[in-house]
């Protein structure tokens, strides 16, 4: 698979990196080469006076943003290395879209069980709770002069 040239890097930090992402992979059941952050192409000058970008729209530069220790990264790519990632860019959006699904559900699934465990949930219907208490007096809040 062409996509595995992206992850064949050879040194001791790779190899530390590998293993770690193949333990999450196997124990989360991921896609094993997904790829976070946002793949997207601008237009850029070069900057030589003789160049049709002068006056056009400039050339086509893809970019690939993502955010590491809360840090933005940009990087510039070919863009038929841009076009390979693509598939990856999206299937970890994907991912990431469908995890943090699941949390905001088991969030609202947890609200749902507390409010039923204090017995404000009576089939379907919320318990009303108290509002201001009427005097009695000529329909006049309590402590309105009348």
């Amino acid at each position: 698979m062409a996509q595995e040239r992206f992850f064949s890097v050879k040194n001791q930090e790779a190899t530390k990196l590998r293993r770690r992402k193949f333990q999450l992979v196997r124990r989360f059941g991921l896609p094993e080469n997904a790829l976070g952050g946002h793949l997207s192409q601008t237009r850029r000058r070069c900057g030589k006076p003789t160049c049709h970008c002068v006056e056009g729209k400039g050339h086509p530069v893809w970019t690939l943003s993502y955010s590491r220790r809360g840090k933005k990264h940009v990087e510039t790519l070919p863009a038929d290395l841009a076009a390979d990632l693509l598939p990856l860019v999206e299937q970890g959006r994907a991912v990431r879209e469908a995890v943090m699904e699941v949390l905001a559900i088991n969030l609202r699934l947890l609200h749902l069980w507390r409010q039923q465990q204090r017995g404000c949930v009576r089939q379907g219907k919320r318990r009303r709770t108290a509002g201001p208490k009427d005097s009695g007096v000529s329909g006049q809040p309590r402590g309105a002069v009348v």
